[in-house]
């Protein structure tokens, strides 16, 4: 019998590239711990950048179930895979790698046999209590025994088409079942050999998302493979292979596709390692299918040297903080800018648009100021120069206003309420329905603060963000990253006298 299998079937979908780059690292490790002679019907195989030869004599049934039982394995009732040698791996990546499947693949409870609940402690930093991780302890999985559906009854490999299972190609399910027949998924067996070794070749995140809540708590990451050999490479590098279980956890399904391409700098991804892209799906609960995940989105997330740059700068602005709980136990706290941020950039589009759609409550306000200090990092690089000017601006009019309130309070021998103004500024924004209301209130805004120094010197510049050329709502975006990210200026700032501070009439054009 011989199977060979191409990356360049044109009817290979991603996660079946996936699948044969996992296949691809699973044989390549078996030739180096099994010899020819001690496995069923001498099972041979070629690989190289583009393909995979098996070849063997005897029963089909054999040898398959030979394959699957020693590709897919459990050590202490963790899953390990031989294509990743995931047993000599440490024990944080092991667990990431458990989780992960189970959260994905094997997230039905029909695919996997469960002994119990186990617990394990990882000591994230010297500073913070263990992080407590729970998870199901296995005696078996579907994938170990799959053989079976490969083959007839004689036990040669099956020549007919075979439904696949949902778990073996998320998202490719039955839809409908009144119309099982006509809208189920179908798959020649050596095609679904090779999905079975999807898992292998994909990576995993566990979301903690704050914008899709409990719609989404798992992330599949499917590369793009185009050279098997050297995705291997990359597949097992020692950076991936240390990861620590911190970096099972993504803020967001573009912080999970981003995360994975820039392991490593964008050159040696796509020149080294030949990943440039890759599809994320996302996995997590429906109104009606409480009982298990669904996949409810997907995004292809690619990587040129200008989102990386952005999304490193975004990493290096918005670490992720180990915080202590209840029972004296930390948990991972996740940053809410960074998944605005990255939700932008895996879309193309501005790392800002649509902040006024994230941030509509004093709540969700209240948590991205927490970050205003990486935001205000973010706005310093913040291309082109006319918006960032614009930002300024803006920063300029709330300090004098500020300032203003500061004085008043001084006076009256009162505390300065500041949050009350950034609320009413806050609010303002959100009451923006049209680009006449958003000139309105940003003419009201300047001419409140009066002097202000940006804007007498490039109000022309700003024309284009205020007349409607530029999208109005981009720009209130600008306006609302000006107020999260405004830096709040030192006492003995505040406390300068204010009644010098000139009315500034703004030009007539922003009167409009």
């Amino acid at each position: 019998m011989k199977i060979e299998l191409d990356l360049g079937n044109p009817n290979f979908t991603l996660l079946h590239r996936a699948g044969l780059a996992g296949l691809w690292m699973s044989l390549r490790q078996l030739g180096r711990e099994t010899q020819v002679e001690n496995r069923p019907g001498g099972l041979d195989w070629q690989c190289d950048r583009r393909r995979v030869i098996l070849s063997w004599n005897g029963n089909d049934l054999e040898v398959m179930n030979w394959l699957l039982q020693e590709s897919f394995q459990l050590k202490d009732g963790v899953i390990c895979l031989r294509g990743l040698d995931s047993k000599t791996m440490d024990i944080q990546n092991q667990m990431i790698l458990h989780q992960g499947i189970l959260g994905t693949f094997l997230q039905h409870n029909k695919t996997h046999t469960k002994l119990g609940n186990e617990q394990k402690s990882f000591q994230l930093d010297e500073e913070h209590p263990p992080l407590v991780v729970q998870y199901k302890s296995l005696s078996g999985y579907v994938y170990q025994e799959f053989a079976k559906n490969l083959c007839d009854r004689e036990g040669n490999l099956s020549k007919e088409p075979l439904k696949v299972p949902g778990w073996l190609n998320p998202g490719a399910v039955v839809r409908h079942t009144a119309f099982s027949g006509q809208t189920s998924f179908e798959e020649p067996p050596e095609f679904a050999l090779v999905l079975l070794f999807a898992c292998v070749g994909c990576c995993y995140y566990i979301l903690r998302s704050q914008l899709r809540d409990k719609r989404a708590q798992y992330a599949l990451v499917i590369p793009e493979v185009r050279d098997l050999e050297t995705y291997a490479k990359y597949r097992q590098q020692s950076k991936l292979r240390l990861q620590g279980y911190q970096d099972f956890y993504a803020c967001g399904l573009g912080d999970a596709g981003l995360r994975f391409l820039t392991a490593e700098t964008t050159i040696n991804i796509t020149e080294t390692y030949g990943v440039s892209s890759c599809q994320v799906v996302t996995l997590g609960t429906v109104s009606w299918s409480a009982q298990q995940k669904t996949r409810t989105d997907l995004y292809l997330v690619k990587a040129d040297d200008e989102i990386c740059q952005v999304y490193q700068a975004c990493q290096s602005y918005f670490r992720d903080r180990i915080v202590k709980g209840k029972n004296d136990i930390s948990f991972i706290a996740r940053s809410f800018a960074r998944e605005i941020i990255t939700e932008n950039l895996v879309k193309s589009q501005p790392w800002y648009l649509g902040l006024s759609d994230y941030v509509n409550s004093n709540e969700s306000f209240q948590k991205l100021t927490y970050e205003r200090e990486g935001l205000y990092k973010m706005v310093q690089k913040l291309k082109p120069e006319t918006k960032r000017l614009f930002v300024q601006a803006c920063h300029e009019a709330i300090r004098s206003i500020y300032g203003q309130i500061n004085q008043k309070a001084k006076d009256k021998k009162e505390e300065p309420n500041f949050d009350r103004e950034t609320v009413k500024i806050r609010t303002g924004l959100s009451r923006c329905r049209n680009a006449e209301s958003f000139r309105e209130f940003m003419a009201d805004f300047w001419s409140r603060a009066g002097r202000i120094p940006t804007l007498q010197a490039h109000w022309e510049d700003f024309i284009d963000l205020m007349t409607g050329q530029t999208n109005w709502k981009e720009t209130r975006d600008l306006a609302l990253l000006a107020l999260a990210s405004y830096k709040k200026v030192e006492k003995n700032v505040e406390d300068e006298k204010q009644e010098d501070i000139p009315e500034y009439d703004p030009p007539d054009i922003l009167d409009l």
